[in-house]
């Protein structure tokens, strides 16, 4: 007889209401991949009486979380509930009675992921969570499965769609900042406070899981550089169309000489690189492997149905697993904590914003400085601001070490001829 496996939910929410939709719509496909059907035995609430946009059964929803954790027809808890402190204890009784976990949760597992996967191999269970970095995207499974027999040496995505709809209103539509967050709070692709996503935040903590899983390192938040989008100028954005290139906010990871670096920071885009065309609320990851090159992941990053597509992947992966008799075993092998690259091995191009002093030889004092460096330009645009006795400069380097660079931002502020550095961004791609 055909084995039931029981699921429980903590939340129903709109991604918990999501999840349901599909299990009950798509029972007999389910059941064809499966070869068991998945029942859902109870779904922890706060509120019983609540109206919500699926109906179930009364009986099966509760305000107590025993009734899922400690219950024995259930074999597959799913977190849905999102912050880190009732997940996180939620998610360890789960676990320590035994049943497998899926969740969504980016914040709980960013910071504290190995933790919890060391209980879940201890207790012979599963914890998946794809759905926690790219909504219906399945980058995860890739980096996991499809690419798992190759050496990862580069990721690099859009993995906020708050900010990228935001940057892609400014640039197509010219309309500042603050005016583009407010459309969308009102599209609701924005919170009510949008600081995780705006500071870069969310990004990171998406970036510490890629990174922890392409390169085997326990990479903290601590490690990640972050930098948000609240200082990004119409005016660097109109340069950068002059230029060729596309800002995004970029998670990036890279290994150099088997250190990492990881960091989330607006970047500007060539045009010829295919992140460059990702808009609105979309997300992609690109990942570089060094047998299959380069490859990349996109899709929508949220919403209800896809991001509980992505966990009923998880969903369908922990059964098959629960009937092979092999739960326990798919957790990340994480070898050691993250060594992080010295400013020498970190290599881009970079994007200068200058304001300069409108006088005979200011370009040539600068022009000095980068050579003496060894650093050289790739593109230069200057434009007089007659009313202000000064000029705007704009330089995009070669390929240089970070360390040169901020070396040379350094002495560029020391510099007579400088009023102001207005900006500076890293440029991936290669530029015209």
């Amino acid at each position: 007889m055909d084995r039931k496996i029981g699921i429980g939910i903590l939340g129903l929410g709109v991604v918990g209401s999501g999840i349901i939709h599909i299990i009950k719509e798509n029972k007999e496909m389910l059941y064809k991949k499966i070869g068991s059907n998945l029942s859902i035995e109870r779904v922890l609430v706060q509120d019983i009486e609540k109206d919500r946009n699926v109906t179930l059964p009364k009986k099966l929803l509760t305000t107590n979380p025993d009734d899922v954790l400690k219950n024995p027809d259930i074999d597959i808890v799913i977190e849905v509930i999102g912050g880190t402190d009732d997940a996180y204890i939620f998610i360890e009784e789960a676990l320590n009675n035994r049943k497998h976990v899926v969740t969504a949760n980016k914040d709980l597992i960013a910071l504290y992921g190995s933790e919890l996967h060391d209980l879940a191999e201890q207790q012979g269970c599963d914890l998946f969570y794809e759905a926690s970095v790219g909504g219906g995207i399945p980058v995860l499974r890739g980096l996991t499965d499809g690419l798992v027999s190759d050496e990862i040496q580069e990721v690099m995505g859009i993995i906020n769609g708050t900010t990228n709809y935001i940057l892609t209103k400014m640039d197509e539509e010219g309309v500042p900042f603050e005016e583009a967050l407010q459309d969308a709070q009102k599209l609701g692709f924005a919170e009510a406070d949008p600081t995780a996503d705006i500071k870069g935040l969310d990004a990171a903590r998406k970036m510490a899981i890629l990174a922890r899983l392409a390169f085997h390192m326990n990479v903290a938040l601590d490690d990640i550089e972050t930098r948000g989008i609240t200082n990004i100028s119409l005016t660097d954005l109109e340069y950068g169309k002059q230029l060729g290139l596309t800002m995004k906010l970029i998670g990036m990871a890279k290994t150099h000489n088997d250190t990492v670096e990881v960091s989330v920071q607006p970047t500007f885009i060539a045009n010829v690189h295919p992140l460059s065309a990702v808009k609105n609320e979309y997300n992609a990851v690109y990942v570089k492997g060094k047998a299959v090159g380069e490859t990349m992941f996109y899709g929508p990053g949220a919403g209800s149905l896809p991001t509980a597509t992505a966990i009923m992947a998880d969903v369908i992966h922990v059964a098959k697993n629960i009937q092979l008799g092999i739960t326990g075993k798919s957790g990340p092998i994480i070898e050691r904590s993250a060594r992080l690259s010295p400013p020498h091995l970190r290599t881009s191009s970079f994007y200068i914003r200058l304001h300069v002093h409108d006088r005979v030889g200011s370009f040539a004092h600068i022009s000095q400085l980068f050579q003496d460096m060894d650093m050289s330009f790739k593109r230069i645009v200057q434009t007089p601001m007659k009313k202000q006795q000064t000029a705007e400069i704009i330089l995009v380097t070669h390929q240089t070490s970070l360390e040169s660079f901020t070396n040379a931002m350094n002495k560029l502020q020391q510099m007579d001829v400088v009023k102001s550095i207005e900006s500076y961004y890293q440029i991936e791609g290669e530029t015209v």
